[in-house]
């Protein structure tokens, strides 16, 4: 009797898998066969018509598209990050960004749904355009330098100073001082004390992750922004060393535009500066300048920087 209610309760959750780390979500996040019973229940509650769920952009989150919605469900605390948190953030700051003027998704719903585990989840209206990664493969040096300009524009709206971050140190947070564990003992110190005496200025809303996947183009040349996750208050470096290193890959056409005037050894120092309080600085580092072993002390990061602009 037992085993037979037990398995009626099981069959009664729409969600079936074992989430009890970060490497059991990562396994799933991008399956429409698992969530798609949850984003049904969700649109059903939301009384929004159901579509055909397909894949959208891998990430943290699951994010799927049906029809002109983008839904994004949330990891559960079980898997080692609070998505209910990080719903409410997002969620919060995304409303901000539309009323200030930034082209990005307007939330259509947000909430919680209650199954095997509690999912926090947002529905947003879909945004055609390419992945400025994309977009960017067949634009002339003009074109770059255009939409440089444009981008530029767009983050002079984005990063002014907000209280949504009242609590959040991005300089010294002791939890973001283990994504550098792998660099030299050497390396940490002086960057723990290099950013205890330099004055970064006024800290500003930042996206945070301004990638390739995150800005959008369409074919009248218009950029909407996409997924504020990442959003943080920090110093407006923190958003410039990503968008030169990581998403321009120090495309020179593409520098002129967003950066203007500034000569090289200006940008590297913005870089330079950026990386070592960025969330994502450490692999960013390994994905665009080097190997952790190349960097013993912050010189040689500053050296490797300083090249890598002085060529374009």
């Amino acid at each position: 009797m037992f085993q037979r209610m037990l398995r009626k309760e099981i069959t009664m959750y729409l969600f079936h898998e074992e989430i009890q780390h970060w490497k059991d979500w990562e396994r799933i996040f991008f399956s429409i066969p698992v969530f798609s019973p949850l984003i049904k229940k969700i649109m059903q509650i939301e009384k929004l018509r159901a579509y055909e769920i397909e894949k959208s952009m891998p990430g943290t989150n699951a994010v799927f598209k049906a029809g002109n919605y983008v839904i994004k469900i949330y990891p559960p605390v079980d898997s080692g990050l609070n998505g209910i948190l990080d719903m409410e953030n997002e969620a919060r700051i995304t409303r901000s960004i539309n009323a200030i003027g930034v082209e990005s998704p307007c939330i259509v719903a947000n909430g919680i749904i209650k199954d095997k585990y509690d999912f926090a989840y947002i529905i947003m209206n879909y945004i055609e355009g390419l992945p400025f990664r994309i977009a960017v493969k067949s634009m002339s040096d003009m074109e770059k330098e255009l939409i440089g300009v444009k981008l530029r524009d767009i983050t002079n709206k984005l990063n002014v100073p907000s209280n949504h971050f009242s609590n959040t140190n991005v300089l010294l947070d002791v939890d973001r001082q283990s994504r550098w564990e792998k660099y030299s003992k050497c390396f940490q110190r002086e960057r723990l004390n290099y950013i205890k005496a330099h004055n970064y200025g006024k800290l500003v809303l930042v996206h945070g992750d301004l990638n390739g996947d995150n800005i959008l183009i369409n074919s009248n040349g218009k950029i909407s922004i996409i997924d504020f996750a990442e959003s943080v208050q920090a110093p407006k470096v923190y958003e410039d060393a990503l968008i030169a290193i990581e998403l321009f890959n120090f495309d020179k056409s593409l520098l002129v535009g967003y950066f203007g005037g500034c000569n090289s050894d200006t940008i590297a120092q913005t870089c330079f500066d950026g990386l070592l309080i960025h969330d994502f600085g450490g692999d960013i580092i390994k994905h665009h300048l080097g190997e952790y072993r190349d960097f013993k002390c912050l010189e040689d990061l500053h050296q490797r920087i300083k090249e890598k602009f002085s060529v374009q």
